[in-house]
């Protein structure tokens, strides 16, 4: 039985269990249980989940005997144990002799679950920036590039032959073996860069110049469903990123279900306020109109004449209007000409006749009118009770 923190060393065939008493809590996110082989020679390590399959994998099956046969020699691997397993066993097989190894289980935090999770919000939350950023275009399209040359190259060949060939079955374990290339580089990429970095640089150096200029021939993309698709593609990788970067399932869901409202917070906040508005309206007292004063019916009066004449003004000069046909139906063009080209729509005549009804000695001479009247209507006030009263007493 295995303990956390506790280095069991060995040197044949042996099975090993880790039971997980300790029930995780909200703060073990990105918390991690690992069981760590390290030997000195190649070994293999088989995971199951129980005790009683472990028994199983001692009877001899062809099922047995292919996976033993295809199970990878390594001399220091890891295996993830989850938070909520009860019990996880293990089989260490030793390929040669005097070989050596130690099982360890660790319980630590995991700083790439917190940065997979970080990067699983950057890209739900600015997925539609990114998709319309060319940076991000072309640094994207260099990165596959580098990362899929070898399954880019076979589908470039398969263009070149003849349909129905039986070298498509040669395709496909080619891109099967394309994976596992890519798999077992990345396993090894610091033994590699440590070892070949010159031919390691050459490549990416390389492949990175022809994805950039592929890229650059069709160009950033243009059509809006075209962006709209890789938005949302970006959007459900940052959603998976986020479930995978959270070792509790529930807490992801609510962190996903969260992400989910407040990306989308703004649609309802909206609906709401607008339901809100209605019944305001529906409500609220209907308020009477403001009445203008005469100062403000008058500067509201010039304001809006000027902006109509100087409206007119564009219409007529604009290529709309027919000057001909608008000449025919005026009885002073010269006049309309003048207008057009900035004088006044006006005539001094006009001006002065408006001045004598509407202007400063029309309100004077109103003014002396109604006291005139006044003073004549109080006049027959004071007269008539006398003569009532003369034509009374006789």
């Amino acid at each position: 039985m295995l303990q956390e923190s506790r280095v069991h060393d060995n040197n044949a065939n042996a099975r090993f269990c880790y039971k997980n008493v300790l029930v995780p809590k909200w703060y073990d996110v990105w918390t991690r249980i690992q069981i760590r082989v390290n030997s000195s020679k190649l070994v293999r390590v088989f995971q199951v989940d129980s005790e009683q399959k472990l028994e199983e994998l001692e009877q001899f099956s062809i099922w047995n005997f292919f996976s033993s046969f295809l199970k990878e020699k390594l001399n220091d691997t890891y295996v993830n144990v989850d938070l909520y397993s009860t019990e996880t066993c293990l089989k260490v097989e030793v390929t040669e002799g005097n070989t050596k190894y130690s099982v360890t289980v660790t319980r630590r935090f995991d700083s790439k679950l917190l940065i997979v999770f970080l990067l699983g919000l950057i890209l739900f939350f600015c997925g539609d920036l990114l998709s319309r950023n060319q940076i991000f275009y072309y640094s994207t399209g260099m990165s596959v590039g580098i990362m899929t040359s070898l399954l880019i190259v076979i589908f470039l060949l398969s263009k070149f032959m003849p349909k129905r060939s039986s070298l498509y079955v040669i395709i496909v374990g080619g891109w099967s073996f394309s994976l596992y290339l890519i798999q077992l580089v990345f396993k090894n990429l610091q033994e590699i860069w440590r070892c070949y970095w010159q031919y390691l640089l050459s490549y990416i150096v390389t492949v990175g110049f022809v994805s950039f200029a592929v890229c650059y021939k069709y160009g950033p993309l243009q059509n809006e469903r075209t962006i709209n698709l890789l938005t949302w593609t970006l959007q459900l990788l940052g959603l998976c990123f986020m479930y995978a970067g959270i070792q509790i399932p529930h807490v992801a869901l609510a962190v996903i279900a969260i992400a989910l409202c407040t990306k989308n917070l703004e649609y309802p906040l909206h609906w709401l306020y607008i339901t809100y508005r209605k019944l305001c309206k529906a409500t609220e007292k209907p308020v009477p109109p403001r009445l203008l004063t005469e100062e403000e019916y008058r500067i509201q009066g010039e304001r809006e004449t000027h902006k109509a004449l100087e409206e007119l003004r564009k219409y007529c000069n604009s290529p709309d209007c027919s000057p001909w046909r608008t000449i025919s139906r005026i009885q002073s063009p010269k006049r309309f000409a003048d207008f057009v080209e900035g004088s006044s729509h006006l005539t001094p005549k006009e001006v002065s006749i408006y001045e004598q009804e509407y202007g400063l000695g029309s309100i004077i001479a109103q003014d002396e009118f109604y006291e005139e009247t006044s003073s004549e209507e109080e006049n027959s006030d004071f007269q008539f009770p006398t003569i009532t009263q003369n034509h009374f007493l006789t």
